[in-house]
């Protein structure tokens, strides 16, 4: 039998090797939105994915204790701005927590949703389901709008780093 110590080591060692291997794994880098009376409300996310063409759904994931879990519950919408290569510092500050991410950060009103100017894609959604995913919950959402700049390339995370893609020729 193992004792605590060495079943927690093991553990620890598990978790490491699972982040290290899903920093291998290079995703888009998305600000998942949404609108609490005239205050907008954002965080990054990477877990952001293409679920279903008819009907067109998407799925995020959210911390299970976010605020804007809460608020994407209790409005039953959100919008997902796909960032472009250039947001890396608007990446780096929604994914931190606080009130006053947004506070002089430009932003408009899309479906009753924030948007962020210059963005790759933008998607507006409304929920259709809330999914258990261990710490997180899974939004599925039904796409109400969608958009692309194909000009605007966009921001990935890989390695624990911000990037782009490049395509093979």
């Amino acid at each position: 039998m193992k004792s605590l110590a060495a079943a927690g080591a093991a553990h620890d060692i598990l978790r490491d090797n699972f982040r290290d291997t899903m920093a291998q794994a290079a995703g888009s880098v998305t600000a998942v939105t949404a609108l609490d009376g005239a205050r907008p409300h954002g965080t990054t996310v990477s877990a952001f994915l293409s679920l279903s063409m008819t009907p067109p759904l998407i799925a995020v994931a959210l911390d299970g204790d976010s605020d804007l879990l809460a608020l994407i519950r209790r409005t039953r919408q959100f919008g997902v701005n796909v960032l472009a290569v250039e947001q890396s510092t608007i990446a780096t500050r929604l994914s931190r927590k606080g009130p006053d991410k947004f506070d002089g950060l430009s932003w408009s009103l899309d479906h009753e949703l924030p948007r962020l100017p210059g963005i790759a894609g933008w998607v507006a959604a409304t929920v259709e389901d809330f999914l258990p995913g261990g710490d997180h919950r899974i939004v599925v959402g039904a796409v109400v709008d969608s958009e692309v700049d194909p000009g605007v390339a966009p921001l990935t995370y890989h390695r624990r780093t911000f990037g782009t893609h490049t395509p093979i020729v």
